[in-house]
């Protein structure tokens, strides 16, 4: 991922994830070859039937694949809230393109929140949408991918389920490819600059050190989670997480990627935060000039 938004009680979530496992289980595959933003107008199919070997291109964020990702954070336990949950579901993608000669990856987050009401219930609706536009740096090369770009937050949540603050930042990637997996980080910066003169100001970082290792017949171990620092309401916390993650190759052109990475907070600061939390996805890769 490469962004994280707040996260926010859904008790739909044993439901919707139920299959997953199995999917996991029971799926044969392959996985495709990892390539830098500067290729993403590759289209030959050499390339992409070279990539059907590399089961890093699945886990790697910069790889310039069309992607279509569905990732659900489930908190079981929020700290200070003794019997409440909380969960966002987060419609991911990625598109490559290649404007003014540099090759780039235009990523957007929507999330879908369901967050407690007090005394009782809760409420659900549509979260802020993120828009993040990552540009290849002169530097980056296969096995050192480097990339920067601008953060865009759009005020698109109601009744108190984002922000309400328009508000730009950067986001900056380091991935580094290795025979047994891949490990790298994703860092993003952003402060408000309009909006909703009643709400405070918003200013937060994020940082996600991811590490993958890859098993035997497409199967994967996973640490990816995002550490989140609010610097205007000190509400931070920073947890760890462990999982694994099954790829297949469901056609010629789209590769499928299921996973679940249960996390635990190591350190929070604030009430709300999670006091774990349940991480599950499947991303969808649409290989380019097939």
């Amino acid at each position: 991922m490469i962004h994280s938004p707040r996260r926010s009680p859904s008790r739909t979530f044993f439901g919707s994830w139920g299959a997953l496992g199995l999917a996991l289980l029971s799926a044969p595959g392959q996985a495709q070859d990892i390539a830098t933003p500067d290729e993403a107008n590759v289209a030959s199919p050499s390339t992409v039937d070279a990539a059907a070997a590399d089961p890093n291109a699945a886990n790697n964020p910069l790889t310039p694949k069309i992607t279509v990702n569905f990732h659900e954070f489930y908190i079981p336990q929020l700290k200070g809230v003794p019997d409440r949950d909380a969960n966002s579901f987060l419609f991911r993608g990625v598109i490559p393109h290649k404007t003014f000669g540099a090759g780039q990856l235009f990523r957007y987050t929507l999330p879908i929140v369901t967050t407690p009401t007090f005394p009782g219930g809760s409420k659900t609706g549509v979260g802020d949408l993120t828009l993040i536009d990552l540009v290849a740096m002169p530097f980056s090369t296969k096995s050192s991918q480097f990339v920067v770009g601008p953060v865009l937050v759009l005020p698109t949540a109601r009744d108190d389920l984002g922000a309400g603050k328009w508000q730009a930042g950067v986001s900056a990637v380091g991935i580094f490819p290795q025979k047994w997996g891949l490990m790298g980080g994703i860092a993003t910066y952003q402060h408000s600059f309009a909006g909703d003169n009643d709400r405070p100001t918003a200013q937060s970082m994020t940082f996600q050190p991811l590490v993958i290792y890859n098993l035997p017949k497409a199967f994967y171990l996973r640490s990816s989670a995002t550490w989140n620092f609010d610097f205007e309401r000190s509400n931070d916390y920073v947890p760890v997480g462990f999982g694994f993650g099954k790829i297949w190759q469901a056609s010629k052109v789209t590769t499928v990627n299921a996973f679940i990475e249960p996390q635990y907070t190591v350190w929070s600061n604030g009430v709300g935060m999670p006091e774990w939390q349940i991480f599950a996805g499947i991303n969808l890769q649409f290989a380019l000039g097939k």
